[in-house]
């Protein structure tokens, strides 16, 4: 299926493994504050990766002979992809660190898109269903909908934890004590 289209894969292979490696490293947090400029480096490397992977999706969606609804998600799926990536970008050009970091959480639940989806047509495949034009664009729009759905989720739930937690109380000298 991908022999006439396979420098587009390679392409998209390439830039994706690269951004899902090299993700990891980004989120560590002694490194990131101890190490800034290689901690910038590393995302200057890693966004030529993504460059380099979603121009091979779009080779690959554009030569595409799958029905209307794969080639769709696909789409959403490319696009979501670089959506959060540039406002990603955009906020830590702007300097709103905290911002930069939230938005690239989401993209990091995004990147790891394809493994989902590859993973739930599996189990899909395995737990009897057949692999249609409808079921692979369902878990193709999942793969990215659902984790950034449980990105949301747990950063609304650890505010809401962070608003109500009842601070300790302080500490109070005693008489007499230096």
């Amino acid at each position: 299926m991908f022999m006439t289209r396979r420098d587009w894969l390679w392409m998209h292979l390439a830039g994706g493994l690269t951004t899902v490696l090299l993700g990891p490293v980004q989120f560590f947090t002694q490194w990131r504050h101890r190490y800034p400029r290689p901690h910038r480096l590393v995302g200057r490397v890693y966004l030529s990766g993504l460059l380099v992977a979603a121009t091979g999706a779009v080779g690959l969606i554009a030569s595409s002979p799958a029905p209307f609804a794969i080639r769709l998600a696909f789409s959403a799926t490319a696009l979501a992809w670089l959506t959060t990536a540039l406002t990603g970008l955009v906020a830590i050009r702007r300097g709103a660190v905290e911002r930069h970091r939230r938005w690239m959480v989401r993209h990091y639940a995004v990147t790891l898109a394809p493994i989902l989806f590859r993973l739930s047509l599996s189990l899909a495949i395995a737990g009897g269903l057949a692999p249609s034009p409808a079921l692979i664009a369902t878990l193709l729009w999942c793969s990215w909908v659902v984790p950034l759905l449980a990105c949301e989720t747990v950063r609304r739930l650890a505010g809401l934890w962070r608003a109500t937690r009842v601070p300790p109380p302080r500490a109070v000298p005693l008489a007499g004590a230096r």
